[in-house]
């Protein structure tokens, strides 16, 4: 899990020299160079600062989750239950516990610390997984929050939404003929170049860096759930499980999800061609399940 948490903090520290790089191209290009990686750093800020304080609730309110009282069903007196009795042995205090109403089996842990965490459940995965494998996927949540992976993947996505959206700008400006205005006599060729290359890859480059920190923390939460039950075969079998019912339901029915929110769930039922699975936000589910079997009880 170290090692883990070393690389996913490597690539944080390339998204920021990312983003910073693209402030300076484009004052290169455009002129005036500390203005412009002021620019990016500051709206990159602003943008996380929101993201830090909204995006659970907004969250909440896309996925159409209903935080749900435990005396209600039966259901939602055993969601509340494991995620009380789990909370306890992973040292994390009571998150408030969420009710997605589709028949998609999933999870997913929302909020910006332990303090402010939601744990959320659809009804699909609560009709199909025994109270053991429902364990090992809520111990996986469990370790998303604990590990305060909800506020990085928001970073990390917040991040490259601000890269796609200056290099559209610097774009723009050159289509607008901002390019032409500055002085060319101080530009060298062979960097102006450099530049636009890096505008034009920007994006690309955020996009993987963003989904290479989620499939990380993914297989850091799945051996997290191991380390909370003790049991890593329960999060084994869940997993086969939701991978089974995944392919089996109806692609009407799994477009209800929406695709922003696709990395925030234990499960990324979304398939398509090689170039989607390409860019998935989550590790094969067969290497996953085969790491956690290789891990003896605990």
């Amino acid at each position: 899990m170290r090692n883990v948490r070393l690389k996913t903090f490597l690539l944080m520290i390339w998204f920021g020299a990312l983003v910073l790089a693209l402030g300076w191209v484009i004052g290169y290009l455009f002129g005036n160079v500390s203005l412009w990686m002021t620019i990016a750093l500051v709206m990159a800020l602003v943008q996380i600062w929101a993201s830090y304080w909204y995006s659970d609730k907004i969250v909440l309110t896309m996925t159409g989750t209903r935080l749900v009282d435990p005396n209600e069903s039966v259901e939602a007196q055993m969601l509340y239950n494991i995620v009380e009795e789990l909370s306890i042995a992973a040292g994390l205090p009571m998150p408030k516990v969420g009710i997605m109403e589709t028949m998609e089996p999933n999870a997913f842990a929302t909020g910006r610390d332990p303090d402010h965490a939601v744990v959320v459940a659809t009804r699909g995965i609560l009709k199909i997984l025994n109270r053991d494998e429902l364990a090992g996927v809520i111990a996986h949540e469990l370790s998303h929050i604990k590990h305060r992976d909800i506020l990085l993947t928001s970073m990390a996505a917040t991040m490259a939404l601000m890269i796609s959206y200056l290099a559209n700008l610097s774009w723009r400006m050159m289509f607008w003929g901002s390019f032409g205005d500055s002085d060319d006599r101080g530009r060298n060729p062979i960097i102006a170049l450099i530049g636009l290359l890096l505008i034009f890859l920007a994006p690309l480059a955020a996009t993987l860096i963003r989904l290479a920190v989620s499939r990380e923390r993914e297989f850091m939460a799945d051996a997290g759930s191991a380390q909370i039950t003790r049991n890593p075969e329960a999060l084994a079998s869940a997993l086969e499980k939701l991978e089974l019912y995944g392919k089996q339901m109806p692609k009407s029915a799994l477009a209800k999800t929406n695709p922003a929110f696709a990395e925030l769930f234990i499960v990324n039922h979304i398939k398509g061609d090689w170039m989607t699975n390409l860019f998935s936000t989550h590790p094969p589910t067969q290497e996953r399940i085969r790491r956690l079997r290789s891990m003896t009880a605990y």
